[in-house]
């Protein structure tokens, strides 16, 4: 997750000068975040998502991920579902790009193809979840422009609350507003609007813990749809970094054959 332009910004604030702005003071905000990631290379992790419809219904399934972290671009991940049956081998493939739309494939073990997911279906749901494919992306500096709002406790943390605003022409938010801990410059919440500016998800994360005594990472992350009444909860565990991964792990080619 590296932003050589916004540094680049940020480096010409005359000499002890703070960001006056709002505007300057929320791209700060985010230059430091992206800083603070720098360095991990790669990681492993499982999870479980868990789906629940308006009725409380609910459903599971059973995930790997593997992500890259790219110098000078956003992380490649890879993620394959284990579980249940009817998904089971079902990978999908995330190159994340600063400047540029996002390369995503999806492959589906029952057609054993790989199909690309266009520009403008970015907005679109993933595998039946709320979360959709431009929420599964690294998130570059330069993917937004920002707004410090204002400073203000969440669940009993200091936080900056920032608007972001979508730089992607085809993105599925007009906006999006976070709150970011100052101690851990991480995400605690997250609420989307849609292209009408309604409010359309919140994202909400906890259970933080810090690995390699620099990063930290959530136990789980859950996006509620205030629009369907529907959520996703994702439960993290087994994070380990620095494994080994390499490019050739990250290809259409390992898509196929991901077990």
């Amino acid at each position: 997750m590296r932003n050589l332009t916004a540094a680049f910004f940020i480096a010409l604030l005359p000499l002890g000068a703070s960001a006056e702005t709002p505007e300057e003071k929320g791209l700060a905000i985010a230059v430091e975040a992206d800083k603070r990631e720098a360095g991990w290379v790669d990681g492993i992790a499982e999870l479980k998502m868990t789906l629940k419809n308006k009725q409380g219904e609910t459903s599971e399934r059973s995930i790997r991920i593997k992500t890259l972290e790219v110098e000078g671009d956003g992380d490649k991940s890879i993620s394959v579902f284990d579980a249940p049956k009817d998904i089971k081998g079902t990978a999908f493939l995330s190159f994340t790009h600063s400047k540029i739309p996002d390369d995503q494939w999806l492959y589906l073990p029952a057609l054993k193809r790989v199909k690309r997911i266009a520009s403008a279906n970015k907005s679109g749901p993933f595998v039946g979840s709320e979360f959709a494919y431009e929420d599964l992306t690294s998130q570059e500096v330069d993917k937004y422009t920002y707004k410090w709002l204002r400073d203000e406790q969440l669940d009993g943390r200091d936080c900056f609350v920032v608007e972001a605003y979508p730089v992607y022409e085809n993105s599925g938010y007009t906006r999006e507003i976070v709150w970011i801990d100052k101690e851990m410059y991480q995400p605690l919440r997250i609420d989307y609007f849609d292209r009408k500016n309604a409010e359309l998800k919140s994202l909400v994360t906890g259970d933080w813990q810090q690995y390699l005594d620099k990063y930290w990472r959530p136990g789980f992350t859950e996006m509620t749809n205030h629009q369907t009444g529907k959520s996703t909860r994702l439960a993290w565990s087994n994070y380990q970094f620095k494994t080994g991964l390499s490019d050739r792990d990250f290809d259409q080619t390992t898509l196929k054959r991901t077990r």
